[in-house]
């Protein structure tokens, strides 16, 4: 049985980031929806649109990741979506808050290859579902 692709949920306002991030989840077969800002995809989200995972950066217009983060994880229907962090910001304080928050991971920008997101997405995800 194939299963369906992952849907990733990318929240990225660096346009060269994000293309290279959207090429690289499409180049593994995802489903990938990119949103240059927090709000936006914070819309798509009370739409009903779920993704089985969003990767979120934190410095970002208007609301920033910290923010989208906290929002997602006090309502129901989208606490249980697992988040990875991906950030310039990389210091102690930024990883606690970001892992207290609720994200499931925290990755660094300079210190992760695009293929290697790909693999952490994957485990992300399947350690996110309940086992049957």
């Amino acid at each position: 049985m194939i299963s369906p692709p992952l849907k990733v949920l990318v929240v990225e306002d660096d346009q060269f980031l994000a293309d290279l991030l959207v090429k690289n989840l499409y180049k593994a077969n995802f489903e990938v929806a990119l949103f240059f800002d927090a709000e936006d995809a914070y819309k798509e989200l009370k739409k009903g649109v779920f993704p089985d995972v969003i990767v979120l950066d934190l410095i970002l217009p208007g609301m920033n990741g910290f923010e989208f983060l906290e929002k997602i994880k006090k309502e129901e229907e989208t606490k249980s979506i697992p988040v990875i962090i991906l950030s310039n910001l990389g210091s102690e304080q930024d990883i606690k808050k970001g892992l207290d928050l609720g994200a499931s991971l925290y990755l660094v920008k300079a210190h992760i290859l695009p293929d290697d997101l790909v693999k952490k997405i994957k485990e992300v995800v399947k350690n996110a579902k309940p086992s049957a």
